[in-house]
Parts: structure tokens; C-alpha cells; sequence
């Protein structure tokens, strides 16, 4: 039983009666192993296995508990407990129930919004303050959603940011075409998932005996109010509120502040012993975060014994002689690459460090900043796959129509619905066989001032002005090609695509798909501007080095992606995968290279948080947008915990790019790394001025 290697706090939560349980999880005090001791427990009091449903923060993190109980209680049980993320979870939950469910990645969902955000106009309000741009509305809208369960948005925007008032209709006229638009297409984000997910909870009984929440402090309210609706009768949450790092996603610390609270009933357990890290290592995180208020009181103990190395300080004149130095300290390192690993607060940081490690030939893998799955040429790969297996899929069509030169996603939007008037629904028959009776598919704009609306259609233009071009006579008879806005470039790029989807028609495998789309002239005029706009220089003129350099990039992620498409035989199955996983997945191997967030819950035997200042540690611009001391004091606790033997905290004095000068961090004070002295004063003062 996996109860048996539990210490007595493991064992007294893990085995705690059913009702409201809070688990205060500590860094490296065994929460993984106390939420498999519980699972355990559960089924040998006699819950089935589906009567069990674990919600953790990663999917990867679900499937290393479930192996762990395999081991226990054979895999035939594990695999009947429902595992996964809040997202992971309510799509198997609504697939079960509606069978097809097409869901969107949030930022690839931007590109829907900004087709809509595009057809208006702001300039006919006289405003000091300009509005919002399409993604950063965007970014506010999903905010929204994560966190307000009582306002509609154009309440919620102008309390927030009362000087966007004049504009709170047509953001909201903006979101409501948005949401038609999903509906109507039957995307889903991951915010609708919860959403449709907590409606089908309040309708019927799902049959959980008890729910089990990993990472509970990182919980937002619309995750919260889900739990609520499912109704479990056994709630055990396990989390510590000194690792709460994900506010500026909607994560409300408040949740797990309030716990007894909202149940007078609850039992709060303490694990207090600390497995991971070295004595002197977890005194000084333990110095910096007791600077927060305390929500649940706790004590932490140090299991380890013997001899141990004091976190060193490492100070450096310029930040570039940082980077070098810290990649040379690795190189010499006893310490195995694959245990040895960077956390940065920003991504500026980790491009310095990647860059001096990579130049004297030591491997390492990022995570953290722009994903695998987020660079622009695996999503362009994704959307051109997407579009194979559902080809009315418009937000897939506007982001590979966005690369056609003069042409925005308004209008991308707009041959995307004539193709549809053409096809008789189908964009595909639109593209093939389009009707041609139809003489002009484009829909016409509507008007309304109020709401941002103008009229700015033109005349239909005459499809013989591409005769030139080399494109199919059969093709330049379509009346897609009449679109006013479309340049001899963009003519050329959709008849490029044109002639993808006839080579991708009869295509079964996911591997061999890839690999044509990959090799297909459309492709290749996407690259070709991605290369060229990444080797563009300040005079406006490429490098030719540079673009060979990140042709030769992209085609390594193609090749990866093309690894990844091996096991499938089914192209759904294989995009879900894509969507759903991208998250867990990393590529590379050495020294790993992470961003604090992407740290979470890792740990290494040797630890280097880089780029200690003021500003960029804590990170001040952030804490100015809605952020705190707090918050920016939990990010550090995180991620020098990370650490078991070997902790190295690093800063520079100056920048010599940016001509700027640099303090230490406060944190760098806290933690007894510095003494206190009047820089220390001046950045207290700084803060306790702004909270004035």
C-alpha cells in the first residue's frame, strides 16, 4: 500500500475522514506522494475507482499519480480514475456528450477576435486615452471570464479602467460577434470548456465520491465555482499558498486563504517535513517568504542530513559577463547537465543565457517564454492540418490568411465566407466546384456608427487582372478572385493553397500529411516570411545568414513535429494530442532552461536564479499592471526551492546594450545575501510609497 511510506503528517491527511480536507503542501514536503496515499486509501475503503476524479495543474503531473497507483492497484484500476487538468477533464466530459468538440488554443482564438475587432473604428470618439488594441482586449476579455461571476463585461471593463468608458459598448459589441462567431463555428477555448463544463455539472450528477485538487493555491475563480457545482461530498485540496504564482492568470489567492471560511467544518492538515532541499538552502527561502503575511501557520523541518553547501552570490560587473560566466560555471560543474537548471523571470534573460551556453557547445533545453506549439510555423503547419479535417474551420483559415500580403483578418474572414456562399456551406466545394450562378458571394457590411461600423467595401474587382500569374484556368474563373482588396500576391497565395488541398485530399497518415504540407509551395511562402521578417535589420534589409540560419531552425521543429505525428493513425486524434499535451511537452536535452512558472513543481541538484536586480527581479513593470511584492516574493520562494544541493543566486551591475545601471534585488536583502544597507532602505521605501 502506498500508505506505508508515509510520515505520520502524510499518513494523518491521507487517511483524514471525508468531508473538507485542506492539505498545506509545502515545497518538497511529499504532496505527491500524500495525494496517491489518499487515492490509495479511498479505494481500499471500498470507492470504486470511478467514483474518484483528480484534478491536478498539469496533465503530465495527473499520469505520474496514475502510474503510481498502477503499481499498487494494477493499471486496469488506475486508468478507470478520472485524471487530468480542470481543461483536460471537461473535454472528456463534453465529448462524451456532444461526440465532436473543436477546440482552440486562447491565443489561437485571437485571430477570430481580431476579424472582428478589425470592421471598427474608433476614431469617431474624441478620447484622451487611446482604446485597446484587438490582443490585448482579447487578453482582457479571457481575464474576465477566469475571474468575474457577477458583472458582463462592459460593467466589468469600465469599473476596471474607468478611462475606457467611451469605448465599453463596442468592446462589448466586440466580444458578443466573438462569441456569436464561436457558436456558430462550434469553437471552444479552454475558458468555454469550464464554463459549458460547470452547466453540465449543475444539471446532473457526475458521481464523483471525492474530489481531489492538486496545486489548489493556483486555482481562479471560474475554477473554483466549477468545483463548487459539481457537488463532491469529499473535497481534498492540496496546495500552499506560499507558491501562489499565477494571479496575472486569474489564480486568486483567496481561494485557498478562505477554505475554513466557506467550510467551518474543514480540517486544515500541515505537511511539515521537507524531503528536497538542503538546510541552509530552505532557511533561506524560508527567511524571504516570511516577508508575506501568513495565512495558515506553518513550520518546516529539514529531513536531510550531513554535510551541505551554503547558497552561493555570484556578482558581475556587466549583465552579458553574467551569462558567460554562469554558462562556464556549468561546463565545469560535476553536476550532470540533465540536473543543472537556469530559472529566469524574464525571457530576455533566458536568450542571454541560451546564447552564451549554446556558444561553447553545451546542450540545453527551454521551457518557458514562446513554446514548440506557439512558434508560428508549427501553428501554421496545425491550422493548414486543421483545416484537412475540419474544413470549415474559419479561425484556422483567417491565421494562414493573415501571411497574404494586404490582407488582414477582416478580409481573410470575408473570403472565408464567400468560399462558404460558393460551396453551398463547404469551403472546400467553394474552392473546387464553386457555384457559378453566384456572381458576388461577399456578404454585405453592416453599419451602425454607434458600434464602431463603417462602410469601406469597394467595388467588386474583375478576376481577369490575374491572368498573368500562371493560376489555373479553371481556378480564375472563381469568384473569389472578384474580392477588391485581393493583390496579385495574395491571388497567388490562394491559389497555393488551391493546390495544397488537392495533394492533401486522399492522405490517411498524420506523418505523411506533415510531411506534404511541410513541402507544399503554401508552406513555403509562410516560412519564407517568417525568415525573412526574423533576419530583418534595423535598415530594413535581411541577412542572408540570419534567414539561412532560421530556415534551418524551422525546418528542425518540422522534423520534431513530424516525430511527434509517428504513433497516430487518426488525424483528430493526432491535432487533440497538439492541442491538449503541447503544454507537457519539452524538446532537447542538457541543461534545462526555465521560467519560473514552467519550474513549477521540479526539482534539481544544482539551481542558478539569474538576473537578481531591481526591475527585473522583482519584476516592477508587472507589478505596476496589477501585480504585488507578494506575488513577485512567492515567484522566488518557487524558484529557489527548486533546488536540492547546489543554489546560486546572480546578478550585474549594468547593462551595456541599454546603457543602464542596475541594484540588487530586495530579495537578495531579505535572504541575508546582502547587507542591509541604504539601497536596501531606498527599494522599502519605494514600495511602501507606492502602496501609500
Amino acid at each position: 500500500m502506498p500508505l506505508s511510506r508515509l510520515n505520520s503528517e502524510q499518513l494523518s491527511a491521507a487517511t483524514a475522514p471525508s468531508g473538507q480536507n485542506l492539505i498545506i503542501a509545502s515545497a518538497g514536503t511529499g504532496k505527491t506522494s500524500t495525494i496517491v496515499g489518499r487515492i490509495g486509501h479511498l479505494l481500499s475503503q471500498g470507492v470504486i475507482a470511478e467514483e474518484i476524479l483528480l484534478l491536478t495543474f498539469t496533465n503530465k503531473a495527473a499520469q505520474e499519480m496514475i502510474a503510481r497507483i498502477a503499481v499498487y492497484f494494477g493499471k486496469d484500476v488506475a486508468a478507470k480514475i478520472d485524471a487530468g487538468t480542470f481543461h483536460a477533464v471537461s473535454y472528456r466530459w463534453l465529448k462524451r456528450r456532444d461526440g465532436k468538440v473543436v477546440l482552440k488554443q486562447p491565443r489561437e482564438l485571437k485571430t477570430l477576435f481580431r476579424s472582428v475587432y478589425e470592421k471598427r473604428s474608433f476614431l469617431h470618439i474624441e478620447h484622451e486615452t487611446p482604446a485597446y488594441g484587438a490582443n490585448y482586449l482579447y487578453d482582457q476579455y479571457s481575464f474576465f471570464q477566469n475571474t468575474e461571476l457577477e458583472q458582463d463585461f462592459e460593467e466589468w471593463i469600465t469599473c476596471k479602467q474607468e478611462e475606457h468608458e467611451p469605448y465599453a459598448m463596442i468592446y462589448a459589441d466586440i466580444v458578443d460577434e466573438f462569441e456569436l462567431l464561436k457558436g456558430e463555428y462550434g469553437f471552444l477555448n479552454f475558458n468555454d470548456l469550464l464554463l459549458q463544463m460547470r452547466t453540465l455539472s449543475q444539471t446532473m450528477d457526475l458521481g464523483y465520491k471525492e474530489i481531489l485538487v492538486d496545486e489548489y493555491q493556483d486555482t481562479n475563480a471560474l475554477q473554483g465555482t466549477l468545483i463548487d457545482a459539481m457537488k463532491p461530498p469529499s473535497l481534498f485540496c492540496v496546495g500552499d499558498y506560499d507558491q501562489s504564482i499565477y494571479a496575472f492568470n486569474g489564480a486568486d489567492i483567496s481561494i485557498i486563504g478562505s477554505f475554513t471560511k466557506k467550510y467551518p467544518e474543514a480540517k486544515i492538515h500541515n505537511l511539515v517535513k521537507n524531503y528536497r532541499s538542503s538546510v541552509p538552502i530552505l532557511s533561506l527561502a524560508n527567511k524571504v517568504i516570511a516577508y508575506n503575511e501568513r495565512i495558515y501557520p506553518k513550520s518546516l523541518e529539514v529531513t536531510r542530513t550531513g554535510e551541505a553547501v551554503a547558497p552561493k552570490l555570484l556578482m558581475y560587473e556587466e549583465l552579458f559577463d553574467q551569462y558567460h560566466a554562469i554558462a562556464h560555471l556549468v561546463a565545469a560543474s560535476k553536476t550532470p547537465h540533465d540536473e543543472i537548471a537556469v530559472i529566469f523571470r524574464n525571457n530576455s534573460s533566458a536568450d542571454g543565457i541560451e546564447a552564451s551556453l549554446r556558444e561553447i557547445d553545451i546542450a540545453c533545453r527551454r521551457r518557458g517564454g514562446v513554446s514548440f506549439f506557439d512558434a508560428k510555423e508549427i501553428k501554421a503547419v496545425l491550422d493548414i492540418y486543421t483545416l484537412l479535417v475540419n474544413e470549415n474551420d474559419m479561425m484556422s483559415f483567417i491565421h494562414l490568411f493573415e501571411y497574404a500580403k494586404g490582407i488582414g483578418s477582416a478580409v481573410a474572414k470575408e473570403l472565408f465566407i464567400a468560399l462558404q456562399v460558393l460551396g453551398g456551406g463547404s469551403l472546400l466545394q467553394g474552392l473546387y466546384h464553386p457555384d457559378k450562378k453566384i456572381i458576388n458571394p461577399f456578404e454585405k457590411r453592416k453599419l451602425n456608427h454607434q458600434l464602431g461600423l463603417f462602410d469601406d467595401f469597394a467595388e467588386l474587382g474583375s478576376a481577369g487582372r490575374f491572368a498573368m500569374l500562371g493560376i489555373e484556368k479553371v481556378f480564375l474563373k472563381n469568384a473569389i478572385l472578384k474580392h477588391p482588396k485581393l493583390t496579385h500576391d495574395a491571388a497567388e497565395y490562394l491559389f497555393h493553397f488551391y493546390q495544397i488541398f488537392k495533394e492533401l485530399k486522399n492522405i490517411t497518415k498524420p506523418r505523411h500529411v506533415v510531411v506534404k504540407i511541410v513541402a507544399s509551395k503554401f508552406y513555403e511562402n509562410i516560412i519564407d516570411q517568417l525568415a525573412s521578417k526574423r533576419a530583418q535589420l534595423e535598415n530594413g534589409t535581411i541577412d542572408a545568414d540570419q534567414k539561412k540560419a532560421s530556415l534551418e531552425r524551422i525546418a528542425r521543429k518540422n522534423t520534431v513535429l513530424m516525430e511527434l505525428s509517428k504513433p497516430y493513425k487518426d488525424h483528430e486524434r493526432f491535432l487533440n494530442a497538439m492541442i491538449l499535451g503541447s503544454q507537457d511537452l519539452t524538446q532537447g536535452e542538457g541543461v534545462h532552461l526555465l521560467s519560473i512558472h514552467a519550474s513549477k513543481g521540479l526539482e534539481y541538484e544544482e539551481v542558478y536564479v539569474i538576473d537578481l536586480m531591481d526591475g527585473r527581479f522583482p519584476n516592477r513593470k508587472l507589478m505596476m499592471r496589477g501585480g504585488s511584492l507578494d506575488e513577485e516574493r512567492r515567484l522566488f520562494y518557487v524558484a529557489v526551492t527548486r533546488a536540492k544541493d547546489l543554489l546560486h543566486l546572480s546578478f550585474a551591475k549594468f547593462d551595456k546594450i541599454k546603457k543602464m545601471d542596475f541594484m540588487p534585488s530586495q530579495f537578495l536583502y531579505e535572504a541575508g545575501m546582502l547587507p542591509k544597507d541604504e539601497v536596501y532602505t531606498m527599494l522599502v521605501e519605494k514600495e511602501a510609497d507606492k502602496e501609500d
